[in-house]
């Protein structure tokens, strides 16, 4: 690949060590941000990517945000993709902002759960470093450290936050990030209003990430389950109402092709799910928590969602009691 991108991936977990590695074999140069034994074994013996349609087995770049910040410069790259968890975002934002503001024209690539992470990127950096995205239609898990295991199309959505119109002069600029992911294999989609492709994806994480943590549960058996099913449209819909506090309508057509999505999906282990699992913090708040919140400040009801999540809560802290 001529003139070929150069990325620093921020959390090299399911998504972003898949998205990573696609980058990689497509001939860009791409750094990987980890830690603990993940870090140890990306270093030592490379990376592993166990996919449908695509495997990849070999050495890669990996640092620490310590050696990232001591040893490499912010203009190394052209662009940031942000893959850790969103409850995350905020610290790892005031731990890179020095470094970061070294270079105050790299943009920010955002590809988490949740609807604030941009928001906090274009606080800390400016609205016009700051994409939108979201991972569509895949799963990704790290099932051992140095191994991923990922399925589904695995597609992208980006845009210029929080829009093509508010950010024309951003927007305009990415079309080179959209080629170079297409020709990579990574199906991208250039979205004129990226808040609102990330409030529509919120509804299927709210309508089965919570649900699938109690229940153990698999994102097509719960959205097709006969008792189940009509829990996960209602948390979705109350996703939508919470969408309003941000300026954004999303109307039933949109619910509809939101649950048909989740419902004809490869049947996988939501993140919320495999966290609970491994005992590691959930994205609860940013998902369940942030719907809410929202309903609350709008004066309406959010009565499944908010027993999700005080029931998920529940749960944690049995587990933390052992």
């Amino acid at each position: 690949m001529t003139d070929s991108m150069r990325f620093l991936v921020i959390g090299a977990g399911g998504i972003g060590a898949y998205y990573g590695a696609r980058l990689m074999r497509a001939g860009c140069d791409v750094t990987f941000v980890a830690r603990g034994r993940h870090l140890e074994v990306m270093q030592t013996n490379g990376l592993q990517i166990d996919h449908p349609d695509f495997t990849f087995k070999g050495a890669v770049n990996a640092v620490s945000t310590a050696a990232l910040t001591s040893s490499h410069n912010p203009g190394e790259y052209d662009l940031v993709i942000l893959t850790t968890k969103a409850g995350s975002t905020q610290s790892l934002l005031d731990e890179l902002q020095a470094w970061l503001t070294n270079a105050d024209t790299l943009p920010v690539l955002s590809l988490q759960n949740g609807v604030d992470n941009e928001r906090q990127i274009a606080a800390a950096l400016g609205s016009q470093r700051t994409i939108g995205g979201l991972a569509v239609r895949i799963g990704g898990h790290v099932i051992c450290p140095g191994l991923i295991e990922a399925t589904g199309p695995a597609q992208v959505v980006l845009g210029a936050w929080p829009n093509a119109q508010q950010n024309a002069a951003l927007q305009c600029n990415l079309g080179r990030i959209v080629d170079t992911f297409d020709a990579a294999g990574i199906p991208t989609t250039l979205s004129d209003d990226i808040q609102l492709e990330l409030w529509k994806k919120l509804l299927i994480n709210n309508g089965v990430n919570p649900l699938s943590a109690l229940t153990g549960l698999d994102t097509r058996t719960l959205s097709n389950h006969p008792a189940l099913s009509s829990s996960v449209y209602r948390l979705m819909e109350e996703a939508a109402t919470a969408a309003l506090s941000d300026g954004i309508t999303i109307g039933k057509p949109d619910i509809d092709a939101m649950f048909e999505l989740i419902s004809t999906f490869d049947a996988i282990k939501t993140s919320m799910l495999v966290d609970i699992e491994k005992g590691r913090p959930l994205e609860l708040d940013e998902i369940a928590g942030a719907v809410a919140e929202r309903c609350r400040q709008l004066g309406e009801p959010a009565v499944l969602t908010e027993m999700v999540h005080g029931l998920v809560s529940l749960k944690l802290a049995q587990q933390a009691r052992g």
